[in-house]
């Protein structure tokens, strides 16, 4: 039986996973730079370790309302098709193992935009929608 390992998180009181293999680091918000004409969705820039870092507002590119950052926010270090992204979340909450056979592809045409979920996965009475980064980071061709 396969599994798939996850880094769930929160945003706007939902529950989010992506997966564990995509993601370097997961660090404290930190002073973020903005560029001048990037995508909306994209909050600005990071120095870390002296990495130039994009970080892609999850809230604004699901179209969810603004929130200020608290004390649980966190961004999620990714690297995707060897690029290092990071991507704001209200808080992480724990890594998860989800059998394949428990994910299912959702209809989600009144909600969050289809093409960014892969599936929904059921743990321990749960649903986290799992994302799809390459879309979310307009990354495919």
């Amino acid at each position: 039986m396969k599994e798939i390992q996850v880094v769930a998180f929160n945003l706007a009181k939902e529950e989010y996973a992506i997966d564990i293999l995509a993601v370097q680091e997961i660090i404290r918000p930190t002073a973020i730079t903005r560029v001048p004409k990037a995508p909306s969705y994209i909050e600005g820039v990071i120095n870390l370790r002296g990495n130039v870092v994009p970080v892609v507002n999850l809230r604004h590119r699901f179209g969810l309302k603004e929130e200020e950052q608290t004390e649980t926010s966190r961004v999620i270090i990714l690297i995707i098709n060897d690029m290092k992204i990071g991507i704001t979340v209200d808080n992480v909450t724990e890594v998860i193992r989800i059998k394949e056979e428990d994910i299912e592809v959702p209809d989600l045409s009144d909600s969050l935009d289809q093409r960014f979920v892969q599936g929904v996965g059921k743990y321990n009475g749960r649903l986290l929608l799992l994302l799809d980064l390459e879309e979310i980071l307009e990354l495919t061709t």
